[in-house]
């Protein structure tokens, strides 16, 4: 950016919250803008209540003269709402701009019963979680959504979803920021949405590697999904279907019919669905991935045996994977993330993938756990509505 004279007031906003520059002096020294306009353009964000004065005092100008006051994000004038669906339950929390989680709530909702009613009890939710976070709805800047199929993220649609009946191409977007605005009376905010493999992703990455520059996490759930982060920003392909490795064929499910409609899948035969299927054939009550993860919690010995045959099955898949993309990070996520699972991909993929591919590969399991899904789908909301481009947009709708 250096020599930059046009820089703007949201890349100077950029510049603080990447704290690459915190002192009006850097931030001469990194645009080229002379003090007077660098004072301009941060008093609008001032006003805006974007940025405040540091806590740590004065420190040295990189210009020299007097000690400088440092800058940083105002992580408290407004919040984020987040929620996670799953095929038969869902997450939900209000989140400061850092990304800490101020109120929460799971419970029971299927997926199935569709974007309606599902989107609209979200709405409520949401409304009782403002509420005990002690924030008023006029306080939302945006609210991020994960689910679990592909998503179009231009248009925040999924497509074509295997396990979303009913789903396909609706207007996803307007119904949440409606069923929002209905529960509180708020404006309609922005409504973000994306795949939830690559929401955990995204918060995982940015929250325990940062450093990592290619990292894959797989979530092995009542489907198989991976979210990929390269350069510190998801990899979605062309049109959102990037990571989508529970359809991959594979030869040991010949026989076996995926949701999707077709035979083969791997999701047919290693996720949580498909290990559930297989417990209850055995005369095992099993339903779903969730109900494979309590039994897995308990040491049953036939699910600990599935999971980890499901596990070798995901990891001759894997293998691939890491040979393409030389991940830094592998990580098990979903129903199935233990040790039987995890020993089974380990098993797999160091005995498929060069030892070249693997020699810096740590292959671990979430440590953000259920909340993954949260932390990605709230700093997708911040990173889109603070973005250079973007906080000029809206310092400008707000007058500023």
């Amino acid at each position: 950016m250096t020599g930059r004279v046009q820089a703007s007031a949201g890349e100077l906003l950029e510049l603080v919250r990447s704290r690459r520059a915190v002192t009006r002096g850097a931030l001469q020294q990194a645009t080229g803008l002379s003090r007077a306009t660098v004072g301009q353009r941060l008093d609008r964000l001032f006003r805006a209540g974007w940025l405040r004065e540091g806590a740590g005092g004065p420190v040295d100008s990189p210009l020299g003269g007097r000690p400088s006051i440092t800058l940083e994000f105002d992580d408290e004038h407004a919040v984020v709402l987040a929620a996670d669906l799953d095929t038969r339950h869902a997450r939900a929390a209000v989140l400061s701009l850092s990304g800490e989680i101020l109120a929460e709530h799971s419970g029971v909702l299927l997926v199935e019963d569709g974007p309606d009613v599902v989107l609209g009890e979200l709405g409520r939710w949401f409304a009782e979680l403002l509420e005990k976070a002690g924030h008023g709805a006029q306080m939302v800047c945006g609210i991020g959504l994960a689910v679990p199929g592909p998503v179009d993220t231009e248009t925040g649609r999924v497509v074509q979803p295997p396990i979303m009946p009913g789903w396909d191409g609706y207007d996803i977007r307007g119904r949440l920021a409606g069923a929002l605005a209905a529960h509180t009376g708020a404006d309609a905010v922005p409504v973000l949405v994306d795949n939830d493999a690559n929401l955990m992703a995204y918060g995982e990455q940015r929250t325990g590697y940062p450093d990592c520059s290619a990292f894959v996490l797989v979530k092995v759930s009542t489907g198989i999904g991976a979210g990929v982060v390269v350069g510190g920003s998801v990899f979605r392909g062309i049109d959102g279907g990037a990571g989508d490795i529970g359809h991959i064929r594979v030869p040991e499910g010949a026989q076996a019919l995926c949701r999707c409609g077709s035979y083969g899948c791997l999701a047919a035969v290693a996720s949580g669905g498909a290990v559930a299927r297989r417990l209850a054939e055995a005369g095992v009550p099993a339903a779903s991935g969730s109900d494979v993860r309590d039994l897995l919690a308990s040491g049953h010995p036939e699910a600990v045996g599935l999971a980890r045959e499901a596990g070798r099955r995901v990891g001759d898949v894997l293998a691939t994977v890491v040979t393409l993309l030389n991940p830094g990070v592998l990580m098990i996520a979903g129903d199935l993330a233990g040790t039987p699972f995890l020993t089974g991909v380990r098993e797999l993929l160091y005995q498929r993938a060069l030892p070249r591919s693997t020699a810096h590969l740590d292959v671990v399991t979430s440590r953000l756990g259920e909340r993954a899904g949260l932390v990605g789908a709230g700093a997708m909301v911040v990173e889109h509505l603070y973005a250079p481009e973007r906080a000029e947009e809206r310092l400008r709708a707000l007058g500023v």
